[in-house]
């Protein structure tokens, strides 16, 4: 009996939390299924993150200490459970439609975004390499979670790791809320050049964090969302070969034999994506079940919204400073205009 009650014991502290993001989860599938916000390309997701945004920077303050718990966890575990189940959405024949192209494409991004933002925020602007580096891992790759990554390699203070998250935080959800109005300005002006799934993969290959490209897609279509998930986790799991590659330059520039070696994380849950992927291309479970597991994960994804709103704070932006966020001005500037060049580019040849 004292085992089953100590093993429920670290779930309580959540339960404030994850009952708060189910609630605004709730909220948004709820009006996200309204015919007027349907027709406005308004989702469920986009609207989570938008109410958590709104009680994140007023009555959230008074929540916190008993809610903080359960909204990391919305945000952090329920956000990868959403991704692996995401996978049920996908077969190996929709990868295939982003193949090999979609891999360059995301390769070109990366190194040009990071090689910029190394360039610019130590030479030009003058920042600490571990600044420029660390807003230089969080825009390339997959937003905060890379920066956590990079810190060790970096070997940055907690101080820059918040200013690199701040920046992320707020441009990656610019992005989330700029990509559809794009998309949609761009087709009814006449000269969008890609089709959803174009923009779906410039969208993966470019908006910061995964929870952000998943809402950007879905505000889109379907199979933009679809095309934009599997650019971005091919642009996820090029982490772990990236943060390999930087320790390895940072280190020519070391003693060897200085300092403790720095660890890499290795983003798992963007392999269970995979594997649901494949899993879900063998057709073995009923259609029924699909449709359910979908709206499950429809709901941890809202939930994910909601956290990361929550713990969006228009502090942020006071907190990082004049130069960093110009930093990341950027590099998004660099992403929307370079990143869509290069998408046109790399489709132009392949």
């Amino acid at each position: 009996m004292n085992t089953a009650v100590q093993g429920r014991a670290p779930a309580l502290p959540r339960f404030p939390g994850l009952l708060l993001t189910a609630a605004i989860a709730g909220l948004s599938l709820w009006l996200g299924a309204q015919p007027w916000l349907q027709t406005r390309g308004i989702g469920a997701l986009t609207l989570a993150i938008v109410i958590g945004i709104a009680l994140g920077n007023t009555v959230y303050g008074t929540l916190a200490p008993r809610a903080a718990a359960g909204v990391g966890f919305s945000k952090a575990t329920l956000l990868r459970a959403g991704i692996v189940l995401y996978g049920l959405r996908l077969t190996l024949q929709d990868v295939g439609q982003v193949g090999a192209t979609g891999v360059v494409i995301d390769a070109l991004v990366l190194c040009s975004t990071f090689a910029l933002a190394w360039w610019l925020g130590h030479r030009v602007l003058g920042l600490e390499r571990g600044t420029a580096l660390l807003i230089g891992a969080g825009s390339s790759i997959c937003g905060a979670a890379a920066v956590m990554a990079a810190e060790p390699v970096v070997r940055g203070r907690a101080e820059q790791v918040a200013v690199a998250v701040a920046t992320v935080v707020v441009f990656g959800t610019l992005a989330m809320f700029l990509y559809p109005l794009l998309y949609q300005w761009g087709v009814h002006a006449g000269w969008m050049p890609l089709d959803e799934t174009g923009f779906g993969v410039f969208t993966g290959s470019t908006v910061h964090e995964v929870a952000q490209v998943v809402a950007a897609g879905r505000a889109i279509g379907q199979p933009a969302a679809d095309a934009a998930v599997i650019a971005k986790m091919v642009r996820v799991m090029m982490l772990a070969p990236f943060l390999v590659g930087l320790s390895a330059l940072l280190a020519r520039g070391r003693h060897a034999g200085n300092g403790p070696r720095s660890t890499i994380a290795v983003p798992w849950f963007a392999f269970g994506f995979i594997a649901m992927v494949g899993f879900n291309s063998l057709q073995l479970l009923p259609t029924r079940l699909v449709a359910a597991l979908v709206d499950l994960d429809t709901a941890l994804l809202a939930m994910a919204m909601a956290a990361l709103g929550l713990t969006t704070h228009f502090s942020a932006l006071r907190q990082a400073g004049t130069r960093p966020m110009l930093l990341a001005l950027l590099l998004f500037a660099w992403l929307l205009g370079g990143g869509l060049l290069i998408n046109l580019g790399v489709r132009a040849v392949l």
